[in-house]
């Protein structure tokens, strides 16, 4: 088996970062420049690019080239984005199109791609602080997360990549609480929602043949004893001691949704049930400072983490809902995005 590459964004530096893990070990092969503001990028992994959204006047998406053995990072091509920065990207099935989210610029946008240039947006939506978006496994949905707006917004896509609202296009999450990150289980019959505000992992019934969401529950996923109040918009989490929930991924088939807290540094693993059903974790790690952003591998075997108040990331070895420290590694400045490819 190949060993697999980690890939690392250092907005600070305007950077990428990539690793190689082998025996249990992050060797960084490359490091590379010229991203401003670089915070977050999507992985073509049949084709090796890199899909990286960029920062400046204009801000914009950059297309690059991976080099599987040297790590190095080669620009191929740029769409320029006049209304604000990405602050996420998701590629849909087969990479032949791409989904964005704005915060600060509050739009969303559906793209083509093809042979790596990304088209104008075909499909723009709007709404508040917008944070994440994703594709349904078979590229026919997406689901943008309006953390201003507490809501998720959901469409039909179609193979020009245009969106289509619901007759219901948007689907409430609890006043106040900020949903931020989502991601799908491979049934793809369930969707769930970290939030910023009150640390929470919303669980959604999703109807595979329509696409309709609907909230069946929902659990805290950040430490209860620490103290920790309900944070809101615009209030600075750390001088307030606030909740600060950031970043979530599945792992170990389904069964841990591991999520990450920045006030406290923390990793948990909430409990999926097979109903769907969330469990609050049931210990923490303290992890990298302030950790935005972190990633598990494909096998489920390992968790890297990034923080933004720190230089480096930590290897993890993953055991059920426990991580065992491996290794630290030096990336860069305000590391904030990682990705296994």
């Amino acid at each position: 088996m190949t060993d697999p590459l980690v890939l690392v964004a250092n907005a600070g530096d305007g950077s990428l970062s990539t690793f190689r893990l082998h025996a249990d070990r992050l060797e960084r092969l490359a490091v590379t420049d010229g991203l401003t503001g670089c915070s977050n990028f999507a992985v073509d992994v049949d084709r090796d690019l890199v899909y990286a959204a960029v920062k400046g006047s204009p801000a914009g998406i950059v297309t690059l080239s991976l080099g599987r053995e040297s790590g190095v990072l080669t620009p191929q091509s740029r769409r320029d984005l006049p209304g604000g920065g990405m602050n996420y990207l998701a590629l849909t099935s087969g990479g032949a199109g791409i989904l964005g989210a704005s915060y600060g610029g509050g739009y969303g946008i559906s793209c083509t791609v093809d042979d790596g240039v990304v088209s104008e947006p075909v499909s723009k939506i709007e709404f508040a602080n917008l944070h994440s978006v994703l594709p349904s496994a078979d590229g026919r949905f997406a689901y943008f997360v309006s953390l201003g707006d507490d809501l998720i917004a959901q469409y039909a896509r179609d193979e020009s990549a245009r969106l289509t609202p619901f007759a219901q296009e948007t689907v409430a999450a609890p006043a106040g609480s900020g949903p931020r990150h989502l991601v799908l289980n491979d049934a793809q019959d369930a969707v769930y929602v970290f939030t910023e505000f009150s640390g929470e992992v919303l669980h959604y019934r999703r109807d595979t043949t329509t696409g309709h969401l609907a909230l069946q529950g929902q659990t805290t996923a950040y430490d209860t004893t620490k103290g920790l109040g309900h944070s809101e918009f615009g209030a600075d989490p750390l001088e307030n001691h606030y909740i600060w929930g950031a970043d979530l991924h599945l792992a170990s088939g389904g069964s841990h949704l591991w999520c990450s807290e920045r006030t406290e540094s923390t990793l948990g693993a909430v409990a999926v049930a097979a109903d769907g059903t969330v469990s609050a974790p049931q210990w923490f790690t303290v992890t990298e400072t302030q950790p935005r952003g972190f990633a598990i591998s494909t096998d489920g075997a390992y968790l890297v983490a990034a923080g933004e108040k720190s230089t480096t990331v930590s290897l993890y070895a993953v055991h059920g809902d426990e991580l065992e420290l491996l290794q630290r590694e030096e990336t860069g400045r305000g590391a904030n995005w990682v990705r296994f490819v």
